[in-house]
């Protein structure tokens, strides 16, 4: 495998499938087997989930809620995700443990650096919920501190595009896509890869970033084995993949 330790993101609108609002049985699933393969090849795998497919922060506005009230709900939200997937590895028979950047000692345990790091050490699936468990910050956020403080080697961002374009593929055909691309380049462009705390966070510590088309069976697998998936971002935008740019293809 190209990497020992990864830090997986994973959206919460993704958990829909085709569904309008919460999670898809079939949908979670792929998502628990696609992790359970790489963690049997010896892959330690962390991963935070968004909530967007059951309550967002900045909705609180719409529903005149404030936005602090509204973070919360967001970060319980994730803690719900969190505990389906959890759930959904177990049934494949994988170690999970299951940290809280909010106090919730029923279901989960504190955030606590060195005891997420002796789980991953373990061959543990440590899934991060509630976030950072401070409002104003993002899961994405969230999976980029994370990811420094357990020295993961890369973060990966699961999505249902294929990877950084130009433009959005699904409205304009003639977007092309990045294999690789610098973060100070990603800045000059424009391109929303991650809020922009979260970007500068793995900036500043030379974390790469790759986003991926996670929706695809066996694409995390593949990533992993060295084939040059989705689109690379890192301090230099070069490495050993190939092509700078590709052809928009749709996910």
């Amino acid at each position: 495998m190209t990497y020992k330790r990864i830090l997986l993101k994973l959206s919460g609108e993704s958990l829909m499938g085709n569904q309008q609002y919460g999670i898809d049985a079939d949908r979670l699933m792929q998502y628990a087997t696609e992790i359970k393969t790489i963690v049997d090849k010896g892959v330690e795998v962390a991963v935070v989930i968004g909530g967007g497919n059951i309550f967002r922060g900045v909705q609180a506005a719409a529903f005149g809620l404030d936005r602090v009230q509204g973070d919360y709900m967001g970060m319980l939200a994730t803690v719900i995700n969190s505990m389906a997937l959890q759930s959904a590895l177990e049934k494949l028979d994988v170690n999970t443990r299951l940290l809280s950047g909010l106090t919730i000692q029923q279901v989960c345990e504190p955030y606590i650096r060195r005891r997420a790091v002796r789980h991953l050490e373990k061959g543990r699936v440590v899934i991060f919920g509630a976030g950072i468990g401070s409002p104003y910050f993002t899961t994405d956020s969230a999976a980029s501190l994370r990811a420094i403080e357990i020295e993961a080697d890369v973060v990966l961002k699961g999505t249902r595009v294929d990877g950084i374009y130009t433009a959005d593929p699904e409205k304009d055909p003639t977007a092309t896509k990045f294999a690789e691309i610098s973060f100070d380049q990603a800045i000059d462009k424009g391109l929303s890869v991650m809020d922009m705390t979260a970007f500068t966070l793995c900036k500043e510590n030379n974390l790469p970033i790759i986003v991926f088309d996670m929706n695809t069976e066996g694409n995390l697998e593949r990533l992993l084995a060295g084939e040059p998936l989705g689109t690379l971002v890192s301090s230099s935008g070069k490495s050993d993949r190939t092509a700078t740019v590709q052809p928009a293809t749709q996910a």
